[in-house]
């Protein structure tokens, strides 16, 4: 019998093209049956209420898991953002897609290693575990021991999946612009052609090698973390083999004791600004899978260093001014702040200033509380969505931000919802003006 969890991946740019073909059609037919049985029960639906169907979700979901790829890495890229904001349905497909892939079959796998290493690829280990580890959206991961008994990982890229990047973005932006869920009139090449260079980065295994040292050497002397070394003569371009660092999965924390849970996610979130306010560098992927613990050391494990990216100066000045008025709790400032970082237009101010004004209130109210600061508090959430609804109501009025700075704020959003799933409570104010004074702006 087939084992579920391997599934070929497809490859040619053909096979790909028809899977998008199967998850277009499996949208329309389930919008169609989804229409035919309002209609009857007297219902006039809308075009967005048959497509966000709770089939229609997991039909997306699925196709897009099973091409792995630029598919899956795209709705993983959005999928850590504007969580308490979108509808339940799409957040229903985003959630599937941060679970872990299917895996190559055990015959598509010897390919791919074979035309990397050749025929003999098998005698470079004393042992090598065909079964992964862990499988994402670009590649999986196996376990292996090399001759001299060194434990490594060994990261497979699936093969097409680089090839396929720029095609597979194109073909999933047809999906959402047929989808009515994004207005005609928000221009979302730029975003589009942002995805495209990293999702490229992120398949050049020799870069993330490249980066993965980088951050061993920014965190040498941090023992809360540690960063897997490399081996350069087995790594290639679709293949990276590293140290094997053993760790439990980041999710198991949140039934661990108050103290450790804290600390943890504290360290986290003092990464984050590190990475925005001095090192210029950020990882700006926070799935949860990057992440793993170990309990006897107290240490975290840090994974996947492909979507590293620079942090522009300009970008960093923006997160400065805003952490600068949040602290200062000016709402004057902090409106500004938003609007010169470009995460609020100007038609925004301009139309929906009062809804504008409400969120920050909201948003200065929670914020604005004295240390301890409760990341598992999240009474605030159906007021500050309230207020939004007002300001997504107006799809003319969509914007995309600067490219840079959503890729540092989904790094930001993914690892604050880390730090709910731990109910972490630690003094927030008190990191941010520290890290703040430690790492001043360039002059």
């Amino acid at each position: 019998m087939t084992d579920p969890r391997y599934r070929k991946v497809p490859s040619s740019r053909l096979s790909r093209l028809a899977g998008f073909g199967q998850l277009a059609g499996g949208i329309v037919g389930g919008m169609v049956a989804e229409g035919a049985r309002r209609l009857a029960s007297g219902d006039r639906p809308s075009l967005p209420d048959l497509l966000l169907t709770p089939g229609n979700a997991m039909r997306t979901a699925e196709q897009l898991a099973r091409l792995r790829g630029a598919a899956m890495k795209l709705g993983q890229m959005i999928s850590l953002d504007a969580g308490d904001i979108l509808p339940a349905e799409l957040t229903a497909i985003l959630a599937r897609l941060r679970e872990a892939a299917d895996f190559m079959p055990p015959a598509q796998l010897n390919r791919v290693l074979t035309g990397h290493w050749g025929p003999t690829w098998r005698s470079r280990f004393a042992r090598f575990d065909p079964i992964p580890i862990a499988a994402a959206s670009i590649g999986q991961v196996h376990k292996a021991t090399l001759p001299d008994g060194r434990v490594v990982a060994v990261k497979v890229q699936y093969p097409g999946v680089a090839a396929s990047i720029d095609a597979d973005v194109d073909n999933v932006a047809t999906l959402l612009r047929l989808s009515g869920l994004l207005p005609p009139t928000l221009d979302i090449a730029p975003l589009l052609a942002e995805a495209k260079r990293q999702l490229h980065e992120e398949a050049d295994y020799v870069r993330e090698a490249t980066q993965m040292r980088r951050y061993a050497a920014l965190l040498a002397d941090d023992p809360r973390f540690v960063v897997p070394a490399p081996v350069d003569d087995l790594s290639g371009a679709a293949v990276l083999v590293m140290d094997f660092v053993p760790g439990q999965s980041i999710d198991r924390l949140a039934d661990a004791d108050e103290e450790t849970r804290n600390s943890t996610a504290s360290a986290l979130v003092g990464l984050v600004l590190r990475e925005v306010m001095g090192f210029g560098l950020m990882q700006t992927d926070p799935n949860f899978a990057n992440y793993r613990w170990q309990p006897e050391t107290g240490r975290i494990v840090l994974l996947d260093f492909g979507a590293a990216r620079p942090v522009p100066a300009e970008t960093s000045l923006a997160y400065r001014r805003l952490l600068e008025a949040g602290l200062a709790e000016d709402r004057v400032a902090l409106k500004q702040a938003l609007l010169d970082a470009g995460f609020v237009a100007p038609e925004i101010l301009t139309r929906h200033g009062p809804a504008l004004d409400g969120m920050i209130e909201v948003m200065m109210g929670h914020l604005g509380r004295p240390d301890p600061f409760d990341f598992a508090d999240r009474s605030f959430v159906e007021r500050l969505r309230g207020h939004a609804r007002t300001i997504m109501a107006d799809r003319s009025a969509w914007h995309i931000p600067p490219i840079d700075t959503l890729f540092v704020q989904r790094k930001v959003s993914g690892t604050a919802l880390l730090a709910v799933r731990l109910r972490a409570r630690f003094a927030l104010r008190a990191m941010v003006r520290d890290i703040l004074a430690e790492f001043p702006p360039h002059s």
